[in-house]
């Protein structure tokens, strides 16, 4: 496996590591390391580094909707000239091209159901290539980037029978 890949495997799982810890756990030269890391943020290979964030329980309000998009590719550029365009708002969190009857799968924070509602109604909606849209409420999310948020701690007490 090449450096690269072991440097982006140990990100995904933290991205908190450093090229110090990294080269430790690697067995592999500091500088060498940084030099890599560098050259994937650069190739645009590594994005961001960011927290998964259990905002419910840091008690933060706020509502996310995932919005199936329907769209008419336009010509020469196909579905990328309008997912760019869904991308730049503020309010869109993630923006997929998928298979099935919908053409893109928008995701959409805002602070409250009339947030996104005006997002959708006044600034998604009326762009010229969406024909339509279906929008989907998050009510509680479980699981997010493979992080369980309310896994219960295994119980490690021996058990005792009479």
């Amino acid at each position: 496996m090449s450096l690269s890949k072991k440097i982006l495997d140990l990100l995904a799982r933290d991205a908190r590591h450093t090229p110090y810890q990294i080269a430790a756990m690697l067995n592999e030269d500091e500088e060498r390391v940084a030099q890599e890391m560098a050259r994937l943020e650069k190739e645009r290979i590594i994005v961001g580094y960011y927290a998964v964030v259990n905002w419910e329980k840091a008690g933060e309000e706020g509502v996310t909707a995932m919005v199936d998009v329907k769209v008419a590719p336009e010509r020469e550029v196909g579905f990328d000239a309008i997912a760019n365009r869904i991308c730049r708002f503020p309010e869109v969190r993630d923006v997929c091209l998928m298979s099935g009857t919908y053409d893109l799968s928008v995701t959409v924070q805002g602070k409250d159901l009339k947030d996104i509602s005006a997002f959708i109604s006044q600034k998604l909606a009326t762009m010229p290539s969406v024909q339509s849209t279906t929008t989907h409420f998050v009510l509680k999310q479980y699981k997010l980037e493979g992080f369980i948020f309310d896994e219960k701690e295994a119980d490690r007490r021996l058990v005792v029978s009479p």
